[in-house]
């Protein structure tokens, strides 16, 4: 069989969610630390949600906006700071050292994963019912996007959320699926962290794997890429041909 199998990322590749991602976490940091934002006005939540923007990145899983936004309101506010590594801390030094930062907080404002997913998801969940179309307007979740704003609607079985496990293990389940034996396999992500995890992994050698030039990466993300045998650089002009 010929023809090619696309795993497209969707959040970052075809979407911008920052801006409802951030709100969602600004909504639900208020719920959980409530005293945290008493000195919080509407000037320093704009600013919040603008550094957000510069910060997406290093977010892997929703929750860790919790986390930043928090972060952020410590670092403009020494009287409620509770966490040690506030003091003095840039943006660009949260970039760069995120993997070490994000448990330090957890552990010094005493949170767990679990808790914060589940409080985030249920923030999201009641502005989507209450709040459709306000949420899409700042929101760019999968299905409701492409049915609201493309009118495409898409089949559910082929969009993998969060529920269906890791990324490496939902392309092994494609590339064993018996009707895409003997296609050729491309893998569009904007996330150069799980492309090094798709590196590491020898069952899935045979796909092509792709840094998109925009989404939620950095120019030291791209140029690591560069020096990456395994992984092509692909603008917006090159994606929309491959597509079509």
């Amino acid at each position: 069989m010929d023809g090619d199998l696309y795993a497209l990322d969707f959040d970052g590749v075809f979407c911008d969610s920052c801006g409802e991602s951030s709100i969602s976490a600004v909504k639900a940091a208020k719920v959980r630390w409530p005293w945290v934002f008493e000195q919080v006005d509407a000037a320093m939540e704009e600013w919040i949600v603008d550094q957000m923007y510069t910060l997406r990145p290093v977010v892997e899983t929703g929750y860790e906006n919790l986390l930043l936004i928090r972060l952020l309101v410590e670092i403009r506010t020494p009287s409620i700071r509770k966490s040690s590594v506030a003091d003095g801390l840039s943006i660009k030094e949260i970039l760069e050292n995120w993997l070490k930062l994000k448990p330090t907080l957890m552990a010094e404002w005493q949170e767990d994963r679990e808790s914060l997913v589940d409080l985030f998801g249920r923030v999201r969940d009641d502005w989507i019912e209450n709040d459709f179309s306000g949420w899409i307007g700042a929101n760019r979740f999968a299905k409701a996007l492409l049915k609201e704003l493309a009118g495409i609607d898409f089949p559910s079985e082929r969009i993998y959320g969060l529920g269906t496990g890791p990324k490496v293990k939902v392309l092994q389940q494609l590339q064993q699926m018996p009707q895409h034996q003997g296609l050729t396999l491309h893998f569009v992500e904007d996330r150069l962290a799980t492309l090094k995890n798709v590196i590491k992994e020898p069952a899935l050698d045979k796909w092509n794997l792709y840094l998109v030039t925009w989404g939620y990466n950095t120019q030291k993300d791209r140029e690591e890429a560069e020096g990456l045998s395994r992984i092509q650089l692909v603008d917006l002009p090159d994606f929309s041909k491959k597509l079509k």
